[in-house]
């Protein structure tokens, strides 16, 4: 068995995925990458790279071709799962694993995630995390490892086995939520999140994927979607009719004025909301179900 596979989800990534494969390499990590149907060179990219990839016929989503990749890993105790425009600093790898042994019990283990303007990323707060509540959303960086609420899905360590027990990213949602579902199942099942501070990784958030028309509208779509459907799952309220409330204005002033960008915003957040509120499904949308 091998100690460690990371998971790469690739889709038109061609620009951001040879600096993920080649730290990776660096810290003598294998890859899978799982393509969802790339329409540039991302495919060619990880070969050179000497990564295994799986190639699927259509884009299956984040969430389920992260599972896809999972599942492929058979021989790794663990697996990495990383965003392909995150890449690990020196020492990373090493300091996740450290930590994974020093704390056998807990269940995933994330990096010290640095955004592209040198801030470091820390949600101090999950919808579905009532075990660590922080209504005010006060924001304390931790400067060492930590307990944490929610763990970012872009890059994270968790053993193979108990990402399959738990059954993996929820395969209903497309996009978005699915790393708060899947901490939330982790915190339910008794093991802790751990924050490892040595362990850094660079991520330029937004640039998984080329630009594209109507992306905005589609992200827009499955991030009001994906947090109605959450929220329903734990009993929450559902967010549904405010996000409608407060965003159909915005978005029929937008048109008004012709701001596109305002259009698909909005739009894109009531359409995605008044989805969820009929009952339609995600995978539906993009033609998966």
């Amino acid at each position: 068995m091998s100690e460690l596979t990371a998971i790469v989800v690739t889709h038109d990534s061609a620009d951001v995925l040879p600096a993920c494969l080649a730290a990776l390499s660096r810290e003598g990590v294998p890859a899978i990458v799982v393509d969802n149907a790339s329409r540039d060179s991302s495919v060619a990219v990880a070969e050179a790279a000497g990564a295994r990839v799986v190639r699927n016929a259509r884009n299956e989503g984040y969430g389920r071709a992260n599972n896809i990749g999972v599942r492929a890993a058979a021989s790794a105790e663990y697996v990495l799962v990383i965003n392909p425009d995150v890449e690990l600093q020196p020492g990373a790898v090493t300091a996740l694993l450290t930590a994974a042994r020093a704390w056998p019990d807990a269940g995933v283990f994330a990096p010290r995630i640095v955004e592209a303007d040198g801030r470091h990323f820390y949600q101090p707060r999950s919808l579905l995390a009532p075990y660590l509540t922080n209504p005010g959303g006060r924001l304390d960086l931790p400067e060492g490892d930590a307990c944490a609420p929610f763990l970012s899905g872009a890059c994270f360590l968790v053993r193979r086995d108990l990402f399959l027990s738990l059954g993996g990213f929820d395969e209903a949602i497309f996009l978005f939520y699915e790393d708060d579902d899947w901490c939330r199942r982790l915190a339910d099942a008794g093991h802790a999140l751990i924050h490892v501070h040595g362990a850094v990784a660079l991520h330029g958030r937004g640039r998984s994927s080329a630009p594209e028309a109507g992306r905005v509208f589609r992200s827009r779509w499955h991030l009001a979607w994906s947090r109605a459907y959450v929220s329903r799952k734990y009993g929450l309220p559902d967010p549904s009719p405010s996000t409608v409330i407060v965003n159909l204005p915005k978005a029929i002033l937008s048109a008004l004025v012709l701001r596109r960008a305002g259009v698909e915003r909005y739009g894109g957040s009531v359409a995605g909301a008044w989805a969820a509120w009929r009952g339609c499904g995600a995978l539906d949308r993009e033609g998966l179900s």
